[in-house]
């Protein structure tokens, strides 16, 4: 497609596509401010306020990658108008939730919806613009979900605090009835023709089953589901490795630089995960702030991340990855640390906001160029598959954090109804965060270095939040040779504090010996033809506190 973005059709595409972005976004940054007042409304107790958070992560990590699939499969718009309608009838659902047990049930349907949005939305982006506007397309995309995750924390606090937490969730609702038929009416239907074949289904609920199994014995103290969700991640493995176009490609993890640098993001979004996770309660049961107090008093790390994360990796590029990848967590860390004079009777002024400005600085060292430096461990034709693999560990880090921290600190079920006993479990829990991530820094200083440029092999053009590509489908028989991955998922880089957002990443075209490729300025390339890659889109954004990239 060829459409301006100075034409009317051209913002109508921009305000769906960050309406539905949106959407998913706030609802991962969100929810962790309003967790005290559900766990009261509910009766709830700290294992369900885990699951509340969890199951949403759970489901959108494991099949964001389908779901990208599926895009460039059946059409982008229309996978991703049922995904706002799937994610609408999820939030109705938990906003009308009359116990845990639904809302948590609910929250699962949320991320099968936002697996089914969150790609097509920059995918439609990126499909949709002419050449020349597609850079500059994706960067107001990007800028108008920075701008929404910015004041995410606000709208979360106020609604907990004036209608209700009921209606974090129910706000979706008027905004799908907004989105779907905006998108409907302006945006144009594309797909990859190039897309045929069977998808790696298997994988992807062998993969959800085993974090979910192993997700379970932490918050439920159960040693079978462990042993069972390893044993599933095993024969996960060996399903992967024998399937000729695989989810997750093991060879991928040749490349030490690749392997390395997803290590340092396990334990870097595993810290994050935990402590956004934790700061919310900690802020609100002990210090006792409002939610909206608590939303607005963690602006600081989104406010630093917007400003500097595009000099951050222009810095890295200067100096390669391995500095910006060693301090960073070491700064994170410390302000982790810092947080520990937080407790009854601070002062945000004196206690809270120096430890946040000091993981801010972490945050802005370290989260660009972890991104680009995936990108850079493998071929130009790898990018999009190197960028949803590192998403998924970002993501499966956050979610084993939150599950794990309160079983790892002996915290009991009703510890977030007293301040004394809630304080001293995040005393517990933020020393063992800040050791998580001085092991990614170690981990980074002793393995990750700066690539050098081979002869002949090209490297993505993304600098800050890269495109990420679908799981290639199958090839039928007969089909060899048939074509690029496509499809998208939530920006590398993310939204750091576990599941997802910082805003949506990418989709790909691709040719008949197409794959994906980076674009410049952080959005990607067009699709290809017969032998033409296409570009990954990302935004050129940034990250933030809050429940995840995506």
């Amino acid at each position: 497609m060829d459409i301006r973005l100075s034409s009317a059709k051209g913002r109508w595409v921009i305000l769906t596509t960050v309406l539905g972005s949106t959407m998913a976004l706030l609802d991962s940054t969100v929810v962790n401010v309003a967790l005290p007042h559900i766990g009261d409304s509910l009766n709830a107790d700290l294992a369900d306020l885990q699951w509340t958070v969890n199951a949403y992560m759970l489901t959108l990590a494991g099949l964001i990658l389908l779901g990208g699939s599926l895009g460039d499969r059946y059409g982008r718009r229309r996978i991703f108008v049922i995904g706002i309608i799937w994610f609408a009838c999820g939030s109705l659902l938990c906003g009308i939730a009359p116990n845990a047990l639904v809302l948590i049930v609910a929250r699962a349907l949320q991320g099968v919806g936002g697996a089914l949005l969150v790609p097509g939305s920059l995918a439609i982006i990126q499909s949709s613009f002419h050449p020349d506007d597609r850079a500059r397309a994706v960067g107001v995309w990007s800028g108008l979900g920075g701008v929404g995750a910015a004041i995410g924390p606000f709208l979360g606090g106020w609604l907990v605090d004036g209608p209700g937490w009921r209606w974090v969730f129910l706000i979706n609702v008027p905004l799908a009835a907004l989105c779907v038929p905006v998108a409907l009416r302006h945006v144009p239907e594309t797909r990859d023709p190039a897309h045929h074949g069977r998808f790696d289904v298997l994988g992807a609920f062998l993969g959800a089953a085993a974090l979910a199994l192993i997700t379970y014995a932490l918050i439920g103290k159960d040693v079978w589901s462990g042993v069972a969700g390893v044993l599933v991640a095993v024969v996960f493995v060996l399903v992967e490795r024998r399937r000729p176009d695989p989810m997750l490609p093991l060879s991928i993890f040749a490349s030490r630089q690749f392997t390395s640098v997803n290590l340092v993001t396990l334990c870097v979004y595993a810290g994050f995960g935990g402590f956004f996770f934790l700061a919310a309660l900690q802020l609100q049961v002990v210090v006792g702030y409002s939610a909206l107090g608590a939303g607005a008093a963690l602006l600081p790390t989104t406010v630093l991340m917007l400003l500097f994360s595009a000099r951050s990796g222009a810095l890295a590029e200067r100096i390669g990855p391995r500095i910006p990848l060693t301090v960073g967590p070491l700064l994170c860390a410390a302000g982790l640390l810092l947080m520990l004079r937080v407790g009854l009777g601070s002062s945000y002024l004196a206690d809270v906001l120096p430890a946040l400005v000091v993981m801010g600085m972490g945050m802005v060292t370290l989260v660009a160029p972890l991104t680009a430096t995936v990108l850079a461990s493998v071929d130009n034709t790898r990018a999009g598959l190197a960028s949803g693999i590192n998403n998924a560990a970002a993501r499966a880090a956050g979610l084993l954090a939150v599950a794990a921290l309160p079983l790892l600190t002996g915290t009991g079920p009703e510890a977030y109804r007293s301040a004394t006993a809630f304080d001293a479990t995040f005393h517990r829990a933020m020393p063992i965060c800040a050791g998580v991530l001085v092991v990614g820094a170690l981990i980074a200083w002793a393995a990750v270095r700066t690539p050098k440029a081979a002869a002949g092999r090209t490297e993505p053009e993304c600098r800050v939040n890269c495109g990420l590509s679908a799981p290639p489908l199958e090839q039928l028989a007969g089909e060899a040779g048939a074509g690029g991955s496509g499809g998208g998922t939530a920006g590398g880089g993310g939204w750091p504090g576990g599941g997802a957002s910082g805003g949506p990443g990418a989709g790909t075209g691709g040719g008949t010996s197409g794959g994906p490729g980076g674009g410049p300025g952080g959005g990607g390339g067009s699709g290809g033809g017969s032998s033409g890659g296409s570009g990954g889109a990302g935004e050129a954004g940034s990250t933030g506190p809050g429940q995840g990239r995506l």
